[in-house]
């Protein structure tokens, strides 16, 4: 049996249309309903002037009025019924955008960029919403109205007719080549829109670092150069779009001169009639606004068609794998609540964290060159090195953010790729450097991914006492429903106490540390020292370790150099056995006893 693969094209009518076609049906009776109008007013109108010698309003006057009417509220309703289900459907566009690209692989949203993907649900959605008013009913209703027209006026007259279609074809020859520009013009647009974007968001996010260094001009002149080219992209197509509708009123201009003198022949030569001449007239003059409708709605389709192959290409990208491989069960996470709940217990003499020949390249670099280490299922492990050493890479290996290029990473026995990625990160808990926080209540942080029911606020409250934040909590206010957003914000070392909470209410039993004590106090670092000895006693913690203070307290040291391990074991077996270890200490030993200046202090500690 084939391989089933999901379909990931995004298709605009078919996401349209799911589940609403009986909405679709009487938007299109209603178009079709005020294009019927729109074609019989012309004819109405010479039926009426044939009857002027009647006097008073007659029965075609009150058609006219009627036809008027009808097709100015059926065009109306189907205009806003459309509208309305384009942004019913954009909604939904935005939202499997956003899940999506939350399910995506690390690796493809890093290389995508936040400024692209923010793009992708502002500007390309607003050009979906103009191909969606233009596609479904614009575009065929003015393809019907002027197919309609130029038939009509065939029957009244053929021969002003042929005069016609001959000098609108000077325009359309040259809408031709207009339009066969602007798919060019439109992709140049949109990317340099969505770089711009990037650039943009990189700076505000680096807003404090730019100011540090009085660099607001120089990044300002960066950002100016690319609006720049965004500006001479979107200028280029505008030049282009500026000669639809002009070309189109040419051509207009032409065929009336040449109507209105062949038709006056015409009609002196008794070969037309007052009324059809008239009538003749005003199809003409209503030719131009189903055309210039047909011109605005390609344009609206090509930027839409670029925007579309943007959201394909988006669903394209692999999410991440959630099945369990070989129809094994995986372990479930932890579903208790708060800092006193206990671990499952892990598989008998099995290490929590084991590394086996690990390669991993970063593009052409090579980050990991065959690692070997393993982590306790117990205890305080500490990994240490020089930066680039593969410490971090390590960890997203663990949590398969990344997969290994070789070698084995298997948590509590089993293989990352035999767990399912729910119960693989059920398993674990991660404090990253940066100690990130969402945009959310403090309770919302707290209780991130298990929902702020799993866990009572007496259960909350403890876990910050634990870490020296309740007071600071209790003081805003608004407690355990503070937002973090905007101007409400928590310094560095809350943020970081505030991130090691939430580690600890997941209940989880590895527990993966980025230097959680960076920002931290003496007195609130002796106060996680002291958790963390409680914490290791029945589970995992592994530390990637810059203080010596950390490396010392551990219960194991694994060491890492250029990609490989060169030591592991305890401290002072490490001291003794592995000189990398202990050129990397004495460093930090020297700047501890006070014989180094400040900088170099700083410089020491950022090489353990």
């Amino acid at each position: 049996m084939a391989e089933h693969r999901p379909n990931h094209e995004f298709r605009v009518m078919r996401e349209l249309s799911a589940d609403r076609r009986g909405q679709l049906a009487l938007i299109g009776l209603l178009a079709l309903l005020s294009t019927a109008s729109t074609l019989a007013l012309p004819w109405v109108v010479g039926k009426l002037i044939g009857d002027l010698d009647g006097g008073g309003f007659n029965g075609w006057t009150w058609l006219l009025v009627g036809l008027g009417v009808g097709s100015a509220l059926a065009g109306a309703l189907a205009t806003f019924l459309l509208a309305r289900l384009g942004q019913r459907m954009i909604c939904r566009l935005r939202i499997r955008t956003m899940r999506h690209t939350l399910g995506m692989q690390v690796a493809d949203i890093r290389q995508e960029g936040s400024g692209q993907l923010v793009s992708r649900i502002t500007a390309d959605t607003a050009r979906i919403k103009k191909l969606i008013d233009a596609g479904p009913v614009q575009l065929p209703m003015a393809v019907l109205t002027t197919a309609g027209t130029l038939v009509i006026m065939g029957l009244v007259d053929w021969v002003l007719l042929l005069v016609t279609l001959a000098a609108f074809s000077v325009a359309a020859a040259l809408i031709v080549a207009v339009v066969k520009g602007l798919r060019r013009s439109y992709v140049s647009v949109q990317e340099s829109t969505s770089t711009l974007a990037q650039r943009y968001v990189a700076a505000t996010d680096a807003v404090k670092v730019i100011k540090a260094y009085r660099a607001e001009r120089q990044v300002g002149d960066v950002l100016a150069e690319h609006a720049e080219k965004t500006a001479r992209s979107e200028i280029d197509a505008a030049r282009l779009e500026a000669l639809m509708m002009p070309v189109i009123s040419l051509g207009q201009q032409i065929a009336l001169v040449a109507v209105i003198t062949s038709g006056g022949a015409r009609l002196l030569d008794g070969q037309l009639s007052l009324a059809d001449f008239v009538a003749f007239l005003l199809y003409l003059l209503q030719l131009t606004s189903p055309l210039m409708m047909i011109a605005a709605a390609v344009t609206a389709i090509k930027t839409g068609v670029v925007a579309r192959e943007r959201f394909t290409a988006l669903f394209a990208k692999q999410p991440e794998d959630h099945e369990v491989r070989d129809g094994r069960e995986a372990r479930q996470a932890p579903t208790g609540g708060g800092l006193d709940t206990a671990p499952p217990d892990g598989e008998p003499g099995v290490p929590a964290v084991e590394f086996e020949d690990v390669r991993f390249d970063h593009g052409p670099t090579p980050v990991l060159r065959g690692a070997d280490f393993h982590v306790p299922a117990r205890g305080l492990t500490a990994m240490v090195g020089l930066s680039g050493a593969g410490k971090t890479t390590s960890l997203e290996l663990m949590q398969r953010f990344a997969v290994a290029g070789g070698g084995s990473v298997r948590v509590f026995g089993r293989d990352v790729t035999d767990w399912s990625l729910p119960a693989l990160r059920g398993r674990m808990a991660y404090v990253d450097q940066a100690a990130t926080l969402v945009e959310d209540s403090i309770r919302g942080n707290l209780t991130l991914g298990r929902g702020e029911g799993a866990v009572t606020e007496q259960e909350l409250l403890r876990v910050l006492d634990r870490v020296g934040l309740a007071d600071e909590v209790n003081r805003s206010g608004l407690g355990l429903d503070t937002v973090l957003a905007g101007n409400v914000d928590l310094s560095g070392g809350q943020r970081q106490r505030l991130a090691i909470a939430r580690a600890l209410v997941s209940g989880a039993d590895l527990v993966l540390l980025d230097e959680p004590s960076s920002q931290l106090d003496s007195l609130n670092e002796q106060k996680l020292k002291d958790l963390v000895d409680e914490l290791a006693r029945d589970r995992a913690l592994l530390v990637v370790a810059h203080r010596i203070s950390t490396v010392q307290h551990a219960d194991h040291v694994i060491v890492l150099d250029d990609g490989q391990v060169v030591g592991e074991g305890t401290h002072a077996d490490l001291m003794r056995d592995c000189p990398a270890y202990a050129r990397l200490v004495h460093g930090q030993m020297l700047t501890a006893a006070g014989t180094t200046a400040g900088p170099v202090r700083e410089a020491a500690e950022a090489t353990v």
